[in-house]
């Protein structure tokens, strides 16, 4: 915004004051944008340092395909015949042409959903950040979307999930933020346009063949990408691209967040360097000239320099990055699925420790059912996280990568950092350490409850990475004095009589 001149001695109150030009100046240039959409102009973005202390944040992975209970990509599979959630379908509500995805919105209906109370919790578990769904690839908004009949406040819960998350995390102190899955959309809906192969119902059309719901199932046009899903920009149409961009600024003007998760790459090139660059400036004006906000991409080449956080999802990275970055993950399927077994949270936090040891963070999805209120096996996950970073979290918190990341077994094992590799990392146990610095401390999350006494090598005097001499030792959640002792090979610290932890304990040195 540009102010003429009479709006300009209006608002200095007709004095031109030293004091008041500076403000105008300030108030201008806070306007300005201080990124362009482009490549070049992103490359000066970096990570603002909420998120490098933050560590750890809660996601809501929840929408219409979650009310089916029936786990992850819903609304797709029961359009691929023969998979299992096809014939659930088929069972359940009926045959895709009769009854398709567009009948079972509705079904979300999130009665026992308390945002407020779910909040409070994932706080007390230690989340820094929250982000909620904003858009799946089933084109289904979860705000009170300008661009799209499709969305929450209109259909389903008649809810701003969104915007009720937000008021939640605020009041709460936890930054917000919101994912979007919508850009591969186009190809994803293209098999709704398609029909039974085989069967009684063979070359039957399915619904996303009807036009009238081509503002959910894409056009005609869609429906030539066919089975195959190339998670690629090849053959979208300009029209969906401009879309896009529409809902997306949308997004990012009515709720403003600190974080916006992208589903991929950073898609089609000018309309996806738009919404960036929107999003950085929006939060630039709300902090006086400070871009707080962060933007996610999984393609390498997009965050090498700038621009944005590199995420891997249900991945993780084999060595201390130089950038920071992000592993998103799921302590089950990214949808609620009935009967899923879900990860431990010795299992979450052996991930956290080893990730923010590798200068990550870690965003955790815990799948809401259909009414949005967390199962019991999920609290009782949610719980053993919260117990265990109430102890240890002074090591997570605001932390930095020490000299190297961790020794053990576990770092025997070679990984190639990138997505979908958590399942090759080795269990980790008490010989596994891992850790980090902060102020004068240096943490060891030793991941096991050591048989007699905590052995870490590194912390010998005459290791490889030259620790220097140790003045002090502390067992994080122990109230007495531990017995350690320091010499050439190693540091050793002997455990308490009394088991407190089957996760995993801290040592915090400070080294003289």
């Amino acid at each position: 915004m540009v102010m003429n001149r009479r709006e300009l001695l209006q608002w200095m109150g007709g004095a031109c004051s030293a004091l008041a030009l500076s403000k105008f100046a300030t108030a201008q240039a806070v306007r300005s944008p201080i990124f362009q959409a482009t490549r070049h102009s992103l490359q000066g973005y970096r990570i603002p340092e909420w998120f490098r202390d933050a560590k750890f944040g809660i996601w809501s992975h929840w929408g219409p395909q979650s009310a089916i209970e029936e786990g992850d990509w819903y609304a797709r599979n029961m359009y691929m015949q023969g998979s299992e959630q096809y014939l659930y379908h088929v069972e359940t509500y009926g045959h895709p042409s009769k009854v398709g995805y567009k009948d079972l919105v509705n079904n979300w209906k999130a009665a026992k959903w308390d945002p407020e109370h779910l909040m409070d919790l994932y706080k007390k578990a230690g989340a820094k950040y929250f982000v909620s769904m904003g858009v799946h690839h089933d084109n289904f908004d979860l705000w009170d979307s300008k661009y799209t009949r499709w969305n929450a406040v209109n259909m389903g819960p008649k809810k701003d999930i969104v915007g009720l998350w937000k008021k939640a995390a605020q009041k709460n102190g936890l930054r917000f933020g919101v994912s979007e899955h919508l850009w591969i959309s186009y190809k994803w809906w293209a098999v709704s346009h398609g029909a039974d192969k085989t069967g009684p119902m063979a070359g039957v059309p399915y619904d996303g063949s009807d036009s009238q719901f081509a503002d959910l199932y894409h056009d005609a046009d869609s429906a030539r990408f066919g089975d195959k899903l190339d998670w690629n920009d090849d053959g979208i149409s300009e029209s969906w691209k401009r879309h896009y961009l529409d809902r997306m600024t949308d997004l990012i003007d009515k709720y403003q967040p600190d974080f916006l998760y992208t589903d991929g790459h950073l898609p089609f090139e000018d309309y996806g360097l738009k919404v960036v660059s929107h999003l950085y400036n929006v939060s630039a004006e709300l902090h006086g000239g400070r871009t707080e906000a962060i933007y996610t991409s999984k393609e390498y080449s997009d965050c090498a320099i700038g621009t944005c956080l590199l995420d891997h999802e249900r991945g993780v990275s084999d060595a201390i990055a130089k950038d920071p970055w992000e592993t998103d993950t799921c302590i089950g399927q990214w949808h609620y699925k009935r009967g899923q077994q879900y990860k431990s949270p010795k299992k979450v936090i052996d991930l956290l420790t080893d990730i923010v040891s590798k200068n990550g963070n870690l965003l955790l999805n815990f799948p809401l059912p259909n009414s949005g209120e967390l199962d019991h096996e999920e609290m009782v996950v949610l719980d053993g996280i919260t117990a265990w970073m109430a102890v240890n979290s002074e090591g997570i918190y605001a932390s930095r990568p020490w000299t190297i990341y961790g020794e053990g077994p576990s770092t025997k094992v070679k990984i190639e950092a990138g997505n979908f590799n958590e399942d090759k990392q080795k269990d980790l146990t008490a010989e596994d350490v891992r850790f980090t610095t902060k102020g004068g401390a240096l943490y060891a999350f030793v991941m096991g409850w050591p048989d007699k006494a905590a052995v870490v090598n590194a912390l010998g005097l005459a290791s490889p990475q030259n620790p220097g001499k140790i003045r002090r030792v502390e067992l994080l959640g122990y109230k007495g004095e531990v017995k350690w002792n320091q010499d050439e090979s190693c540091l050793k610290v002997e455990m308490p009589a009394e088991k407190f932890s089957d996760i995993g304990i801290t040592l915090k040195a400070e080294l003289a």
